[in-house]
């Protein structure tokens, strides 16, 4: 039988996910170990979970699948509090507080879990402030999302909005250069010089790309060049693509 859980608390699975809850200060209730977990693999985990005071119990490898089903939760599963998500003013906080042009990711209408959690990991390897996703038609923050972001869902913030056209028309007035990705366009990515300024960057859904409102509301539209037959990438490769052309024109402008 599964356990009945409170609707104020989520289930995370996997031992990044865990781990790096736990190293993020996120509340957890009670942390379940599979009875047969490699001990050096756990190890981490347990030491962490005791200095935070966390309940941790050993059970059948059956009681964890039970609690994160159709998740591959490496033998680690955790009860944690609901995710915080942020605002966008948040984000932008972020930003100034670390004395750089805002870099933040908007996706628009993101449905695969993966796709959304493989977005995080590099997010945050790339240093992107802040992921803005809209409340509706898109994959929020769940187990697997989590345990795809190897963890990463901890350090980079998410902000989730009612519309994403109006946010996109807010963050123009504050100056920041909107930025869209379109297979059909004639500009190339790596031949546009905006990323070094303050940028948001739209990642189209997995099969519809952008909508129309939101391309017609970016200021720019560049597209990745296609060598081979296929003409698109995964959203989430995509989106890693871009992210890491934006870290290398920012870090060729400061070696000048």
């Amino acid at each position: 039988m599964v356990e009945e859980h409170d609707k104020t608390e989520e289930i995370l699975a996997g031992k990044h996910s865990v781990l790096e809850a736990l190293r993020a200060g996120r509340t957890l209730n009670k942390i379940w170990i599979a009875e047969n977990a490699q001990k050096a693999l756990t190890a981490p985990i347990v030491a962490e979970a005791r200095q935070a005071g966390v309940i941790i119990q050993h059970v059948d490898k059956r009681k964890l699948d039970q609690l994160a089903p159709g998740v591959q939760h490496q033998g680690v599963v955790a009860q944690a509090a609901p995710y915080a998500y942020a605002e966008v003013e948040d984000l932008l906080a972020a930003a100034e507080a670390k004395g750089e042009p805002p870099f933040l990711l908007l996706l628009d209408e993101i449905e695969d879990p993966h796709n959304l959690g493989s977005i995080l990991r590099s997010a945050d390897c790339t240093g992107v402030h802040g992921v803005i996703v809209p409340k509706r038609r898109s994959a929020q923050i769940t187990a697997t999302v989590s345990k795809t972001s190897a963890g990463a869902v901890e350090y980079v913030p998410v902000a989730r909005v009612t519309n994403l056209g109006q946010t996109i028309d807010r963050l123009k007035e504050l100056g920041i250069w909107v930025v869209g990705t379109d297979v059909d366009t004639d500009q190339d990515l790596f031949a546009s010089d905006i990323f070094t300024g303050p940028v948001a960057v739209v990642i189209g859904n997995e099969s519809k790309g952008m909508g129309r409102l939101i391309r017609e509301k970016c200021d720019i539209l560049l597209k990745l060049p296609m060598l081979g037959r296929i003409n698109s990438l995964n959203a989430s490769v995509a989106a890693g693509v871009i992210m890491y052309e934006v870290v290398r024109r920012r870090r060729s402008l400061s070696r000048q």
